[in-house]
């Protein structure tokens, strides 16, 4: 372990124990996070709660409403992707061509609840500007003598083994990775889904592993490498992501504890996002302090640019569980969200009942604004066309934004999505995840009521399927030439900026001005700059900051703010 980690991981340590929400306050809002839950349909403990009937158009509609209700709660918190069971044991929630019906469902394994819930899902989920990622349970087949695990006895002979009641598929014969990437190459020709989840992609702990380690490991990988090809052959901006064990490996001064990943079931996870197997993981982080943070600084620094997800285990804050205090998940939330890392909560309806509050801290304190999903640079880097034909007709009520859809001629799946920004001010900071009012819609036209904010500026940016954004296009009416730009934010008390150099009036003489200190809106110091009254911005990125002068006492005084925007 080098010593810049271990420095890490030892300042995580003492930081988490002694951070409360007012020492440590996010200075700004991320605007790329990704912020998920685990929606579990097995037995229907998240949902379904009420079965539905093909003969019955009221138990469908009803059963649709409960899965409405859950995104609204979710939308109010600014949860942008949805994880959803498709594959549960050998079984699935959509009309395959290859495994039955759940009985999740409908309440009888192997009958049709009589409507496609994995399509409607989807399109609730977009509706909303979330993404749905399709959670496909891989190993795990169910009892051995439930209808998913007994009709693949029936058809792969010798595929299926027994342990303590339950079927699992042999990850040790071919067989298993070119079933289970079959699975998923349905699921994404046939569904316009954002992701595919990988779900037990490993040994089962009760298996008893009779190979080395390393060809163990060779095992899992090789369904990995399956099911990546089928997924990405077609639609490579789908992302690939697993819940590994929360553990990797053991650390030089943290053990497992005999339970990680990597060496207990062969599960190489970091190897996967190493070799561009994977896009992002949703390590399954169900701990607390040492078995916490130091595995979280790991993932992260093992990341290789992927997106890292920790699982946090909301479900101990129930008091039949282990009745944890919500600091617990507090903290840990704080912490990752520190060193880049997104947040999963297992599972969705401990999030909705509110647990301990874990509900009501999202939405009125951590979660306040919308989170971008980042972008699959890895895949594809280049940015999307501005949009064009910006209109906005101004009511007294609302304002009703439109604009002209990127033409993608005959390729069905690669639309674009639009980011509707709006501000008092001109022009609208993109960069401010405060800022945005639309998100991921697929419309060309919004509605935006505006009794709070009359007289509100716009951008409009939009995404690609890889999660790319456009530069922004400018409310039109309002001046588009940089100079006006300038000048009218001169008008509203801003400091001249041409985005390379910021012009300062000339210091009084009783004043001793020897720094300038550039701040977020939020108050973070950025950068100390020697004064001048020619200050070069030129490596400052585009964006609204606060100017304070310093003199040698070090007393700091505001002289105004300023605004970077290079077209």
């Amino acid at each position: 372990m080098t010593k810049k980690i271990l420095f890490s991981i030892l300042s995580a340590l003492i930081w988490a124990q002694n951070v409360t929400a007012q020492m440590y306050q996010v200075a700004q809002a991320p605007k790329h996070e990704v912020r998920a839950v685990w929606l579990t349909t097995i037995g229907g403990i998240d949902w379904p709660a009420h079965y539905a009937n093909a003969a019955s158009p009221s138990s469908i509609e009803r059963q649709k409403r409960e899965f409405i209700a859950i995104l609204d709660d979710l939308q109010k918190t600014n949860i942008n992707t949805i994880l959803l069971q498709t594959r549960v044991r050998g079984t699935t929630i959509y009309p395959s061509a290859i495994e039955t019906w759940d009985g999740c469902l409908s309440g009888k394994p192997g009958v049709s609840p009589g409507y496609d819930a994995l399509q409607f899902a989807i399109d609730e989920c977009h509706r909303r500007g979330m993404e749905l990622h399709a959670w496909v349970v891989t190993i795990p087949v169910g009892k051995w003598n439930a209808i998913g695990c007994k009709s693949l006895r029936k058809r792969y002979p010798g595929l299926i083994r027994q342990i303590q009641g339950e079927g699992y598929m042999n990850p040790e014969m071919p067989q298993t990775g070119d079933y289970i990437a079959r699975i998923c190459k349905e699921i994404t020709d046939k569904y316009d889904v954002d992701g595919i989840h990988l779900d037990y992609i490993r040994y089962p702990e009760t298996w008893k592993i009779k190979v080395s380690k390393s060809k163990g490991r060779e095992y899992i990988t090789s369904i990995v490498r399956k099911i990546h090809r089928a997924v990405k052959q077609n639609k490579p901006w789908i992302k690939l992501s697993c819940s590994p064990i929360g553990k990797y490996d053991d650390l030089t001064r943290y053990r497992s504890g005999g339970w990680n990943a990597n060496s207990t079931v062969c599960q190489d996870a970091q190897g996967w996002l190493r070799d561009g197997l994977m896009d992002a993981l949703f390590p399954m982080m169900y701990f607390r302090g040492n078995n916490f943070y130091p595995f979280a600084i790991d993932w992260k620094e093992q990341s290789y640019g992927r997106m890292i997800v920790p699982g946090l285990g909301i479900y101990f804050l129930d008091r039949k569980q282990k009745d944890w205090p919500l600091t617990d998940i507090s903290r840990e939330m704080y912490f990752i969200r520190s060193i880049g890392e997104g947040h999963c909560y297992f599972r969705s309806k401990f999030f909705t009942d509110d647990t301990k509050g874990i509900y009501s801290f999202a939405r009125n304190q951590f979660d306040q604004y919308p989170a971008l999903i980042p972008a699959m640079t890895w895949e594809k880097a280049d940015l999307p066309a501005a949009p064009s034909h910006l209109n906005i007709i101004q009511g007294k009520s609302h304002d009703e934004i439109s604009w002209e859809n990127i033409d993608r001629g005959n390729e069905k799946y690669l639309y674009h999505y639009y980011n509707v920004y709006a501000s008092d001010s001109y022009p609208v900071d993109v960069s401010d995840a405060r800022n945005l009012i639309v998100v991921r819609t697929r419309s060309n036209k919004v509605i935006v009521p505006t009794r709070q904010h009359p007289d509100w500026h716009y951008a409009l940016t939009a995404i690609d399927r890889y999660g790319n954004e456009s530069k922004p296009a400018l409310d039109p009416r309002d001046s588009s030439s940089d100079e006006m730009q300038i000048l009218a934010y001169q008008q509203k008390g801003y400091l001249k900026c041409d985005g390379r150099t910021l012009l300062l009036p000339k210091a009084p003489s009783i004043i001793d001005i020897e720094y300038l200190v550039v701040k977020s809106l939020q108050g973070q110091v950025l950068y100390t700059l020697p004064y001048s009254e020619e200050v070069n911005v030129s490596k400052i990125p585009d964006g609204v900051y606060k100017l304070y002068s310093l003199n040698k006492k070090k007393v700091a005084h505001r002289m105004g703010f300023f605004q970077i925007y290079r077209k």
